[in-house]
């Protein structure tokens, strides 16, 4: 599949029917999506029960132009490592919900192909075959010693500038009224300093995500011509059997990220090794011929677990686990 050519100076007219995103219908089909997996919590149940009413006035702000955002609940998880949740509003995730349902399918068609974090028929396991698959191809069929530059960008939706974010999205949406409504949603966070940062909390801020990094995608395939390229959120791969192109390549990368997006990749994250002596990518390392868990990626998963004994959570863990070579692990984990 061969990715998009997307020049920077091509405006993409999307019009976009602002009465039929917000219409009493639409947000009505947003909430019951918002509500999937919820519906047995308090404050869904309490909202549910002045539905209609709750949704009218929700329309009506949007339509009068009078919608404010308010604002977030905070909390932590580990996941190993700490990261803030921000929690919006059930109102506001209806809006959230909305949002992503009308431009989804219309940025998805613009990203490239091996992009592969929060996209329908994506996810982690595509990623994990795609690196097999350009290692493959590279070596040569196991031929040739391949090196892989592994790159991590430092803070990414706590660093995403919000005038940056807007002027991205301007240059795919013409719509003023459907526009104030996206500025709304993505000025009612900040990450500390004024203007900055997207909350990991919100469905929007996985679109606008991969907006944002598209910029950093496109210039790789358009204007470095790099094929051998993986990108999952903020982590990501290039494949050569030349060390030294890959070394040439991280200042490029990291002025391009610094000047245009105003990011910065993580100092002690940025790596190039060969595959044959194990690549740390998305929980797995990576060999020639397997991959193994992840240390800290094993811990993680033993610790969830044993807090949560569902037999669904463990057959999800099994199905990762079914990705790479841990078939010792798997019995372990069905003896629990």
């Amino acid at each position: 599949m061969k990715d998009n050519n997307i020049k920077n100076d091509i405006k993409y007219e999307g019009f976009f029917d602002f009465e039929d995103i917000f219409s009493y219908e639409s947000l009505t089909d947003s909430w019951f999506e918002f509500r999937v997996g919820k519906k047995k919590k308090s404050d869904i149940g309490e909202y549910f029960l002045y539905l209609s009413k709750n949704i009218l006035d929700l329309h009506r702000d949007i339509m009068n132009g009078t919608y404010k955002h308010s604002g977030y609940k905070h909390f932590k998880i580990y996941d190993p490592k700490v990261r803030d949740i921000h929690k919006a509003s059930i109102r506001d995730r209806v809006i959230h919900h909305a949002i992503y349902r009308a431009i989804y399918k219309y940025f998805d068609k613009f990203f490239i192909h091996d992009s592969y974090s929060c996209r329908v028929e994506k996810g982690t396991h595509k990623a994990l075959d795609r690196f097999r698959y350009y290692y493959r191809k590279e070596s040569l069929n196991d031929r040739e010693t391949v090196w892989v530059l592994k790159c991590d960008i430092r803070k990414c939706f706590h660093s995403v500038d919000h005038n940056i974010l807007k002027n991205i999205i301007r240059k795919y949406i013409n719509c003023p009224r459907f526009l104030g409504v996206i500025d709304t949603v993505i000025d009612s966070f900040s990450s500390g300093a004024t203007g900055k940062g997207i909350p990991l909390g919100n469905l929007t801020s996985q679109i606008f995500i991969n907006i944002y990094l598209n910029e950093f995608d496109q210039f790789i395939k358009r204007d470095l011509k790099i094929k051998k390229y993986i990108r999952y959120a903020d982590d990501f791969v290039i494949f050569s059997r030349d060390k030294r192109y890959l070394e040439e390549l991280i200042p490029k990368m990291k002025i391009f990220l610094g000047e245009k997006l105003n990011f910065q990749m993580h100092p002690d994250k940025v790596f190039i090794k060969t595959v044959n002596s194990g690549v740390d990518f998305l929980g797995w390392v990576h060999f020639r011929d397997h991959k193994i868990l992840r240390t800290k990626t094993k811990l993680r998963m033993y610790k969830k677990i044993f807090e949560d004994t569902r037999p669904e959570v463990l057959a999800s863990y099994l199905g990762f686990l079914s990705y790479g070579n841990a078939y010792k692990l798997e019995l372990k984990l069905m003896e629990i």
